[in-house]
């Protein structure tokens, strides 16, 4: 993934088993190419404005209706074609949709890391999503309850600035620290204090 190389993944692992030494708690950092293909989308908007070139041409020309058949397929294969490229297939979706889509992958990360069998519900996840250019955090319910209204997503909004400034790797690096001091502060580490969970940053490749 050209997003991140195989040793910015190792500072990210290195990352979280720094953080976790001084809590009980669980971090799982995952980052995924895309959280939705969104294929329906070019054939929507090639459909749609494929359909609005029959009628000016009806209207004010005496275009047989054969050619105008036949020019309203070419613009809406053309359109789709454009539209194909991931890039521009991206800047099509609604920022709603990103992120409900994001959110929502998120989510599916969270069950199936298994953050939420965690002992005293500690665990949290680092999501990021490349194509949706998105990152989300989810906190189980224990240090949830624990931490400030708001403190979840101001980490999210640093470490998508870091992310735009084209420094992923501090960005993770920071994320994960402020992180580990929240769990750390509700849940320092006990006598018996099993790595649940998997400190090395998890792929998710389409």
């Amino acid at each position: 993934m050209s997003f991140i190389s195989p040793k910015d993944a190792e500072r990210v692992s290195a990352a979280i088993t720094k953080a976790e030494r001084s809590t009980s708690g669980e971090i799982v950092a995952v980052v995924a190419d895309q959280s939705s293909r969104y294929e329906h989308v070019p054939f929507m908007w090639a459909a749609l404005l494929a359909l609005i070139i029959p009628w000016p041409l009806i209207h004010f020309t005496w275009m047989n209706v054969q050619w105008i058949f036949l020019l309203q397929l070419l613009v809406f294969l053309g359109l789709l074609a454009l539209a194909w490229h991931p890039n521009v297939r991206m800047s099509l979706v609604p920022k709603s949709i990103l992120n409900a889509n994001t959110r929502r992958r998120a989510s599916e990360q969270f069950l199936a890391q298994n953050l939420h069998t965690t002992t005293g519900r500690t665990g949290v996840l680092v999501f990021v999503s490349v194509a949706e250019q998105r990152v989300e955090i989810i906190a189980d319910s224990g240090i949830d309850a624990l931490v400030p209204k708001g403190t979840w997503q101001t980490i999210v909004d640093d470490f998508t600035r870091e992310i735009s400034a084209g420094r992923t790797v501090e960005g993770f690096e920071q994320a994960i620290a402020r992180i580990g001091e929240l769990l750390a502060a509700h849940f320092p580490p006990g006598s018996i204090d099993p790595n649940e969970l998997p400190d090395h940053l998890i792929v998710l490749r389409s």
